[in-house]
């Protein structure tokens, strides 16, 4: 057998969709073993609390060397198990593809920690040199389109090669997924930083509890680059799952010079927060909703898509709602709502007024079928359009509530977005229900005054 064709034998037994590789043509090209400290004859297997990484090299000449990190994620073993202690259930229920994303950053870590670090016994100088290299991620999520991939990658010295991956539901908003190829000089030990940190970036979210120690990784892998970058801001809310706190601390952290200027609107990156901080649009909304909610004059609402709780938060204190629903995909936006909403705690709501469930608007669930009011606050943006149709069914026909209320803040219905051009969305990709086919339910859009 060839000395590379164990690493194909093994794509072809699994069926994992993440995929990264790092090559140079650096003379000898071979010494990227040593950089990243694996052996070019060898199949490096890891195990991981969520499947399994191979990393091997399908070209090692002195010419050419190409290291390609292979990730598989068992969903299964998620729910059987192995990952509910890190808060992993949700991605089983979770109607997101596997695609490039924090599973494949935290491999990247795991896998190539040393290399990260800049530390190489063998070739400390190699390591600290510039050299040609070309990375391929794929396929990788564009929750802001191509613009937003070259606005990140670009400014860091790299040339940026992006080819559509079309799949089911691509159309009026353009592919939401592409296979990246990133091109140029620099350490070998920056590029893999930065794919670190820009690849959850990329995906809008993360598949594990972020906390305060999240952002001192931001920190250290952000080290001699995010400070300067100019996507700074969108970077660091976007790694930190737009946890506002968080995000506050880090930036301060970055630049404390800064920590009491407000940046004027042209100065912030270009994304939704930046758009929507000056004019707290978040809070006009919420209380069009609540307004919204209170006209059709429905007791029982369901939040479909509930996050932490925002919205529940603010109609708990509403005494004429009698009962609220909450679902989401992500048990740990779940657990902050509890805790927003200090459930079973002392001074929180009766014990059933409010049902927090675990679930997917993918799936039919009967458990908050009651609600005369179902929400959907900025969630019908965030979901794949092939999806749409089952989401429709199961709202309009099979539940169907007496009241649909849907919102997203695209331009052509917000005229407080004057930086986004003509025909343009704040999210990479807008989407709109159809009718319901249900002649008792209304849908609704809402837009903040």
């Amino acid at each position: 057998m060839p000395r590379n064709a164990i690493g194909y034998s093994a794509c072809l037994r699994y069926r994992s969709l993440m995929f990264l590789s790092v090559a140079t043509t650096h003379h000898p090209a071979t010494d990227l073993g040593f950089l990243l400290h694996k052996h070019p004859e060898r199949l490096h297997e890891t195990d991981l609390s969520f499947g399994k990484a191979w990393l091997f090299y399908p070209e090692a000449t002195d010419e050419r060397c190409e290291a390609v990190l292979l990730l598989d994620v068992d969903p299964i073993g998620l729910v059987r198990g192995k990952g509910q202690a890190e808060g992993l259930l949700d991605q089983y229920v979770n109607d997101r593809p596997y695609t490039a994303s924090s599973f494949l950053s935290v491999a990247l870590n795991k896998v190539l920690r040393t290399a990260m670090t800049g530390i190489s016994k063998e070739r400390q100088q190699l390591a600290d040199s510039d050299l040609p290299l070309e990375a391929v991620v794929t396929p990788l999520p564009m929750r802001g389109g191509e613009a937003l991939v070259r606005d990140l990658f670009e400014p860091l010295g790299w040339t940026v090669n992006l080819a559509p991956v079309e799949t089911v539901g691509s159309g009026a908003g353009g592919p939401r997924y592409g296979h990246l190829r990133l091109t140029g000089t620099g350490r070998l030990s920056s590029l893999l930083n930065h794919l670190y940190v820009l690849i959850p970036v990329m995906d809008d979210t993360k598949h594990y509890w972020v906390g305060e120690a999240e952002i001192d990784k931001l920190l250290s892998k952000g080290e001699g680059w995010l400070e300067n970058h100019p996507a700074k801001d969108l970077i660091v809310r976007r790694y930190l799952r737009n946890r506002g706190a968080l995000a506050r601390i880090a930036l301060e952290r970055l630049a404390p010079e800064t920590a009491n200027e407000v940046l004027p609107p042209e100065a912030r990156a270009a994304p939704e927060q930046a758009l929507e901080a000056p004019i707290r649009l978040n809070d006009l909304r919420m209380d069009a909703v609540v307004q919204a909610i209170r006209a059709t004059g429905g007791a029982s609402v369901a939040d479909l898509g509930c996050g932490e709780g925002k919205l529940l938060y603010r109609l708990v204190r509403e005494k004429w709602v009698h009962k609220l629903f909450g679902l989401d995909p992500a048990i740990r936006e779940l657990e902050w709502a509890a805790k927003r909403l200090k459930l079973n705690e002392f001074g929180g709501p009766p014990e059933d007024r409010v049902t927090l469930l675990h679930g997917s608007l993918t799936y039919r669930d009967s458990r908050w079928a009651e609600a005369d009011v179902a929400v959907l606050v900025e969630v019908i943006e965030h979901l794949d359009e092939d999806r749409l149709p089952m989401i429709e069914r199961i709202i309009f026909g099979e539940t169907a509530p007496k009241f649909v209320i849907v919102t997203t803040p695209n331009a052509d219905y917000n005229p407080l977005f004057p930086s986004l051009a003509a025909g343009a969305f704040r999210h990479g990709a807008g989407f709109g229900l159809k009718p319901g086919r249900s002649g008792s339910a209304r849908s609704m859009a809402i837009a903040p005054p």
